[in-house]
């Protein structure tokens, strides 16, 4: 009987190992399961200014920087599309419209990058032929910038 040999390469791939979600994005899986079940606690009665104090609560909790641009963020995209709901969307202040994410706001700090991202979903109208930014990296709001944000995020509503 011949005995079979495993191949060096084959043996090398058993070796990796997956090391699975980072604490990061365990930790906004975990908050996207308990801000699904906020609905169900709130019941009929929930508002917009529910989802308002969420997302301020969370701005809050964010380090200076990035406080700063979700506070200065958060009053532009709300100046600039008031139809949309604030909401968290894994434990990240988010903007919706009839119940679907339009655009978000991820602080530099929550997936330790050096920037941080205004990001839009599907369900934002920013369609430009065949391909698009959806997501915007952002170090410092300028007035152009928020200009710049402020006309995207109604185009996002339209």
């Amino acid at each position: 009987m011949k005995s079979k040999q495993k191949s060096a390469k084959s043996s090398a791939a058993t070796k990796k190992r997956y090391e699975g979600f980072t604490d990061e994005e365990k930790a906004a899986m975990q908050d996207r399961v308990e801000e699904m079940k906020v609905p169900a606690r709130r019941g009929s009665g929930a508002d917009k200014a529910d989802g308002e104090s969420e997302v301020l609560a969370k701005i809050a909790e964010m380090k200076d920087q990035d406080r700063a641009m979700g506070k200065r963020l958060h009053a532009v995209i709300t100046a600039s599309a008031p139809a949309l709901s604030p909401r968290l969307w894994y434990g990240m202040p988010a903007y919706a419209k009839n119940g679907k994410v339009v655009c978000f706001f991820q602080s530099g700090q929550k997936f330790k990058t050096r920037y941080a991202t205004l990001g839009f979903s599907d369900a934002a109208n920013l369609d430009e032929g065949t391909m698009w930014p959806n997501a915007y990296a952002l170090t410092k709001l300028t007035p152009a910038v928020e200009a710049r944000i402020g006309a995207l995020v109604k185009k996002a509503v339209s």
